[in-house]
This record gives C-alpha cells, sequence and structure tokens, in this order.
C-alpha cells in the first residue's frame, strides 16, 4: 500500500509541476517579442513641443507626418479658413464679389480679440474684408462676412459644419466665425490640414494670405501678417490663432518646385515655437520628399472615334489633376496604365467617363483618375447619315 501510495502522490506532483510548467510556459511567451509582430513606433523625429501636428500634401492629401493628429482641440482663428473657404466659394461662384459693399451689424462690430475696430453701420467692399479676415485676423470682418453671405452668423455656423462634414473632418464642431473660445469649438491637426487643403484649392486666396503689410481706410489702418513664416520662410499662407486655450496654432503652407505642403501645429507653448516647428515641418516635407506630375486636369489622354454619332471622334481628358508622391530616395519609376476603348457610341454626354488612367509603381496601383469626354455628341438620325454617304459619293 505505501509503494502504491508513493507512486501516486509522485504521479499528482509529476502532473502538477507540467501544468505548472505550461502555465509559466504561456507567461512568457506571451511577453517574449515575435518576429512578426509590430515594432513599437519609433521615437519621434521631430521632436515637437506642441501638442499636435500633421503635414500634408496638398496635391495627394497624404500625410508625411502627424503627431496626435486626431486629438479634439481649441483652434483659435485657424477657424477662419473656413470661413475664408465659404467666402471664396461664393466668390467663384459668381455669388458675392469683391467689389460688393458690407454693411456692419451691431453685432458683428461689439466683437472683441483681434479686429479692425469695425463700426455699426460701418461700410467695407469683400475685397477689404477678406484682406482684414486673412492678414489681420479680424473677427469683426469675418462676422460681417458671415451675415453678408448667410444672413445671420449662426446659419453661417451651419454651413461651416456642413462642408466639415462633406470634407470628413471628423473630429470637428464649430460654434462660431471667428474662432473666440467655446467649449463646443474644436477641431483637430488632421482637419486643420483637410480644410486648409480645401481652401488651398482657391488660387485667388493667395491674392489675401500671402499680404505681408497693407492698409485700410485709405491708409488710416495698418495691416501687419500675424503670419510671420510670409516673410522668414516664403510662405504664402494661410493662418496663424491663439487664444488662452487654444495656446499657439497655425497652419501654414508653401510651395517649392510644384509641390505644395501644408503643415498644421496645434497648442504650440509659444508663438515662436509654433513658427519653429511649422518650419521645421515644410522642411522636412521638401527635403524627403517629391511630387510626380502624371497628367494635368483637362490634358488629353487619347482620340477616340464615335460611332453613330453626328460628330466621329471625341477627345479622352484626365478629369481631374493626378500626382504620387514618393520619397526622393525611391528610384522606382512610375508607370501610366491607359484603359480605354477604340471606338464608343453616340450619343455621348460631355464629361461622360469613357475610361481610366492608373499610375503604377511597380505591379502597385498608386494612383488613378477618370477618363472622360470633352464635348457632347448627338446620336446621328437616318437623315444625318444618308447626308454623309451622299457627300462621301459625290
Amino acid at each position: 500500500m505505501n509503494s502504491k501510495l508513493y507512486k501516486g502522490i509522485f504521479i499528482v506532483s509529476l502532473c502538477l509541476a507540467l501544468l505548472n510548467g505550461a502555465f509559466i510556459g504561456n507567461i512568457a511567451a506571451a511577453h517574449e517579442p515575435n518576429e512578426q509582430d509590430e515594432q513599437p513606433a519609433s521615437e519621434d523625429p521631430l521632436k515637437l513641443q506642441s501638442k499636435s501636428a500633421v503635414l500634408m500634401d496638398a496635391a495627394t492629401g497624404q500625410l508625411l507626418y502627424e503627431k496626435n493628429a486626431h486629438e479634439k482641440l481649441p483652434i483659435a482663428s485657424i477657424t477662419k479658413i473656413m470661413t475664408m473657404d465659404l467666402i471664396m466659394e461664393a466668390l467663384d461662384s459668381g455669388r458675392i464679389k469683391p467689389t460688393d459693399v458690407v454693411r456692419v451689424s451691431k453685432d458683428a462690430a461689439s466683437l472683441g480679440g483681434s479686429q479692425i475696430w469695425l463700426e455699426e453701420g460701418e461700410e467695407m467692399t469683400v475685397d477689404e474684408m477678406m484682406k482684414a479676415i486673412a492678414v489681420n485676423s479680424a473677427n469683426d470682418a469675418a462676422a460681417a462676412m458671415a451675415e453678408y453671405i448667410a444672413g445671420t452668423q449662426e446659419n453661417f455656423v451651419k454651413m461651416m459644419n456642413e462642408k466639415a462634414k462633406s470634407l470628413g473632418m471628423n473630429d470637428t464642431n464649430f460654434a462660431n466665425v471667428h474662432g473666440l473660445d467655446d467649449d463646443n469649438h474644436y477641431s483637430s491637426a488632421y482637419d486643420v490640414a483637410l480644410m486648409s487643403r480645401e481652401l488651398a484649392k482657391h488660387d485667388g486666396i493667395f491674392k489675401y494670405t500671402s499680404i505681408w503689410m497693407d492698409t485700410l481706410r485709405d491708409g488710416e489702418t495698418n495691416l501687419a501678417n500675424t503670419n510671420k513664416l510670409i516673410r522668414t520662410y516664403g510662405a504664402d499662407g494661410l493662418k496663424t490663432g491663439s487664444t488662452d486655450k487654444a495656446k499657439y496654432c497655425i497652419s501654414a503652407t508653401a510651395k517649392k518646385d510644384d509641390m505644395r505642403l501644408i503643415a498644421v501645429i496645434l497648442g504650440g507653448p509659444t508663438s515662436q515655437v509654433r513658427f519653429d516647428e511649422a518650419a521645421k515641418l515644410l522642411d522636412y516635407g521638401f527635403n524627403t520628399f517629391t511630387i510626380n506630375r502624371i497628367v494635368k486636369k483637362g490634358e488629353i489622354i487619347r482620340n477616340i472615334r464615335v460611332t453613330r454619332g453626328k460628330s466621329d471622334q471625341v477627345n479622352g481628358i484626365a478629369a481631374d489633376d493626378l500626382s504620387v508622391l514618393t520619397k526622393k530616395t525611391d528610384t522606382a519609376s512610375i508607370e501610366k496604365r491607359i484603359e480605354l476603348p477604340e471606338t464608343i457610341e453616340a450619343p455621348v454626354v460631355e464629361s461622360q467617363k469613357i475610361g481610366k488612367l492608373t499610375a503604377l509603381k511597380g505591379e502597385q496601383e498608386v494612383g488613378s483618375v477618370d477618363i472622360i469626354a470633352d464635348k457632347p455628341v448627338e446620336r446621328a438620325s437616318v437623315t444625318d447619315i444618308l447626308k454623309d454617304l451622299l457627300a462621301q459619293w459625290f
């Protein structure tokens, strides 16, 4: 009996040891790094002090650098990027003109913060108001323009939020048109880059954002750009902002060798840090990346024969610009693949999609653009066909 008892104790002890070893082994395996596991994120190579930052290529929307890109933060007067975008939309569509005269309301004149001290009943043109907003970050001018376009500032804020939603600005809510602190008014560095990219599509905006110094009221009011990078870096926009809650912010843009970059800094500890870090982002982008222009909007890709139409051909053109961003050290070439039929049948609608152009790096698709018809072609009637046949015979 004793030998059986000892044998039983031995077996139980052995099982417990094996189970314990397996348990410890599982713990060790859980903590042991696997070569296939993702490596921890590398330390920020730019070592930025600001809370949040983004560097974006304007042509492709590609992110080149990010730090806390989606953190919701107050953005101060950078808000006016969206305000200016809606104003530029109204100008470009012809709904308003630069020479239109805007009358200042009591509400607009009463705003504090950065301003040009507009008085109730005072009148300025849209062009002058845009200078005041872009150069001097004038809250009163922003409010006056919002009321001129939308009737009330509240209606304009609705337009701002609708536009933000359409751009995919999921970290953003606007509560006012100027950016003064409000708990329900916030955005992220990524979203600021998105709306900055949208504003930069309006070429006319740089007429205002690149001004270093100017005057209003026949020289009585001096304007000085709050964006020092206009002078020190060669930037041509876009907007600065600062409040007690937002600290120091900037969305800066510059263009070199056909490449436009957008650098966003939110929550900079000081004004100078904000400018220094925006410049550091721009330097990093211009030194590291290059833009490859594949095709321009409206560029003819190929002539297409049209059957049964009043016209026998259309041009297939690029529906939009197509660019591919690569690192300067990347030696792989970019190839184009064109997908177009030999013929298309009438009727053809202007801007009808008839094909696709794809940019390839090796086997990888890195961009594409639709190919569209450059003009409409009506379907030929029997009479039209007979006339063509007679013309060929005689």
